[in-house]
């Protein structure tokens, strides 16, 4: 498998399911401001969306769109990474990732775009602080989203809490579930391993 990704963009949450699943698989990068692959290739002939994640197969389909991308990854490990499928566990996943990805994902990323408005930008960052605020109360008690078991929907939280705190600077200081939630799955060893491959890190 091939995942196109770009550091520390939302690719990072498949890049984090390969590694817990450990499938093997190859990075490409891509520049995404001017739609290129490393070796200059046009990436929007591989994906006319222009946007990462994209995972190429080996049987040469390719996958778009992180929330589907990551439970292909956990059901092809075998691993605990989903709940098995038709089980109520594996719609309360699937509850979370849709969750993460229109109520976090759509609320941050606007806020990267230097086009957009103070007051634009003020308004995505509250929507997001009230979609946190559930969130820490949600995590109140639990180790991850599920419960004690890690999951691909974690992943992706995490990803987003990187974008709100590392890169927006969002003050999350009185979300103590939220930010212990945070140190954890950055302790993973695969988190570790994603962000050192990613740039987000120096290599020990």
């Amino acid at each position: 498998m091939k995942l196109y990704y770009s550091p520390g963009a939302c690719s990072l949450s498949p890049h984090i399911a390969l590694l817990e699943a450990g499938l093997p698989y190859d990075l490409v990068k891509v520049d995404l401001r001017a739609k290129k692959l490393e070796n200059g290739d046009d990436f929007l002939k591989v994906n006319p969306k222009g946007q990462v994640p994209v995972l190429a197969l080996d049987s040469g389909e390719l996958v778009t769109e992180g929330p589907v991308i990551v439970q292909m990854i956990a059901d092809r490990a075998g691993k605990n990474l989903v709940p098995p499928r038709d089980s109520d566990e594996r719609y309360k996943l699937l509850e979370w990732l849709n969750y993460i990805t229109t109520e976090l994902h759509k609320n941050l990323g606007p806020m990267f775009s230097p086009a957009l408005a103070d007051d634009a930008k003020a308004f995505f960052k509250d929507r997001a602080m009230g979609k946190f605020k559930y969130l820490e109360t949600a995590l109140a008690g639990r180790d991850y989203l599920m419960g004690k078991q890690f999951t691909v929907a974690d992943g992706y939280l995490f990803t987003m809490l990187m974008w709100a705190t590392d890169r927006l600077k969002f003050d999350l200081s009185d979300m103590p579930n939220l930010l212990a939630y945070k140190a954890r799955v950055a302790a993973r060893p695969t988190v570790q391993e994603a962000m050192t491959k990613e740039g987000l890190l120096k290599a020990a």
